[in-house]
């Protein structure tokens, strides 16, 4: 059987499954997925991969009672195996007073996020990017670790109510670390995209290699509140903090920094800059994803935070329910808006600043106002009178976003990136952030 099924394919499988089922309700999930990987270290090639995984999951309801069960083989006697566990587990299952009924068919907006030039990468090709990357890195005796990882698949969803959706997809992740012979200077940089003829390993490495020079020799700046330009892999960690607790529950429990106290929440209220817009659209060019939810729930173009103010919050169909108002899914993409300025107006534009092209090791400190604390890495640089005077040595720091994107001076046009916390994909724009918290110093290059 082939690991990526068509739509056609999906469903005629997808019904043959359901056809088991004696269950009041039953749900059906259905992925498979190809990977391929290429690792490398100190400028050799130590890994190079390939993984295939197909999975079907049934979960079947009796009333309240629900039972969920999972096979990755796919003849017809783990067909009716796996629908009659999930109806076992089931009835032995306590009520669930949270589970709510199944969805009757949706309309789903068009998205394409699969693209052939990243379904047809052979171990080759990727030898091939990796060897061109190798080539600028080994010339400069420069020492290089990355990692290029491509994936193809699809999912799909059936239920006994007559849903049904489908969804291929694509995507490719580069990273790459340069660091000099003698481990005093490191540069970073990572890229993501659906479509593998948009990646340039070249243009990516010679980004990274220019880092890693320009750190040699960093100076110690004292600690305190700097104006910092945050590159958008930077930016992306620490906003991701936001875009995680966009959830009406944890809202309404006073769990999140969107709670108020008295069981309130700021839904509707401006709690950052004006010029701040974030929102999820599956059908964005340059981002695109799944146009249904999990649990089949059709995506639409929504804003969270419109000019600053909290606009949306994702609920549950439970919690929808409970609260008497229209269910919103969690979103499947994040993209923040941003302005025209580039990473060079900004500098320009500073008299004294620290540009960060890196933060990692984000942990929080403080739900209730989103206070992380983490350190950057690989490549900090000190800014006067508008240019680049010197590499600084790192800083941890201790800061909210919303503190943050409260201290605004200027947005950049947004860039797909991937943030190195999660792994996710997201489109962000740098920005010029001024009295940013740096706490102490960092030995780590």
């Amino acid at each position: 059987m082939a690991i990526i099924l068509s739509e056609s394919e999906a469903k005629a499988l997808l019904q043959k499954v359901l056809n088991y089922s004696k269950a009041d309700e039953c749900e059906i999930n259905l992925s498979g997925e190809q990977r391929g990987n290429l690792r490398y270290a100190r400028n050799e090639v130590s890994t190079s991969g390939t993984s295939i995984n197909q999975n079907l999951v049934v979960k079947s309801a009796f009333g309240k009672k629900v039972g969920i069960a999972t096979i990755d083989e796919f003849d017809e006697a783990s067909f009716e195996k796996v629908v009659r566990r999930s109806e076992e587990l089931a009835r032995l299952a306590p009520e669930n007073p949270e589970y709510v009924s199944v969805l009757g068919p949706q309309q789903y907006l068009k998205t394409g996020g699969f693209f052939e030039s990243t379904a047809k990468i052979t171990p080759a090709i990727r030898a091939e990017a990796v060897a061109k990357s190798l080539e600028l890195t080994r010339a400069q005796k420069l020492i290089a670790a990355g990692f290029l990882e491509d994936q193809r698949g699809y999912s799909a969803l059936m239920n006994s109510k007559g849903l049904f959706a489908y969804y291929p997809s694509t995507n490719v992740n580069f990273s790459l670390t340069v660091r000099t012979d003698d481990g005093t200077g490191s540069g970073y940089v990572a890229r993501g995209y659906s479509d593998y003829a948009k990646l340039d390993t070249v243009a990516a490495t010679k980004i990274a290699i220019q880092k890693s020079l320009g750190s040699v020799g960093a100076r110690a700046l004292e600690p305190g509140k700097y104006t910092v330009i945050l590159e958008p892999t930077a930016a992306a960690v620490l906003l991701e903090n936001v875009f995680f607790n966009l959830d009406a529950r944890s809202a309404d429990e006073g769990r999140s920094f969107i709670s108020k106290p008295g069981g309130k929440t700021k839904l509707g209220e401006k709690i950052v800059d004006e010029r701040v817009t974030i929102y999820s659209d599956p059908t964005n060019p340059e981002l695109p994803a799944s146009p249904w939810s999990g649990d089949g729930q059709a995506q639409q173009k929504i804003a969270w935070i419109e000019k600053g103010v909290v606009k949306n919050l994702a609920y549950s169909r439970f919690w929808a329910e409970k609260k008497g108002v229209k269910p919103v899914p969690f979103p499947n993409n994040i993209i923040m808006a941003g302005g025209t300025a580039s990473l060079a107006d900004m500098i320009k534009s500073t008299q004294r600043g620290i540009l960060v092209t890196k933060l990692w090791y984000i942990r929080s400190v403080d739900p209730q106002t989103l206070l992380l604390t983490g350190l950057t890495r690989d490549g900090t640089f000190y800014i006067e009178n508008g240019k680049i005077k010197h590499p600084v040595k790192n800083f941890r720091f201790n800061e909210s976003p919303i503190i943050m994107l409260n201290n605004l001076e200027t947005l950049g046009k947004p860039e797909r990136v991937v943030s190195t916390e999660s792994n996710s994909n997201y489109l962000i724009p740098p920005m010029k952030i001024r009295e940013f918290t740096f706490t102490s110093l960092s030995d780590a290059v």
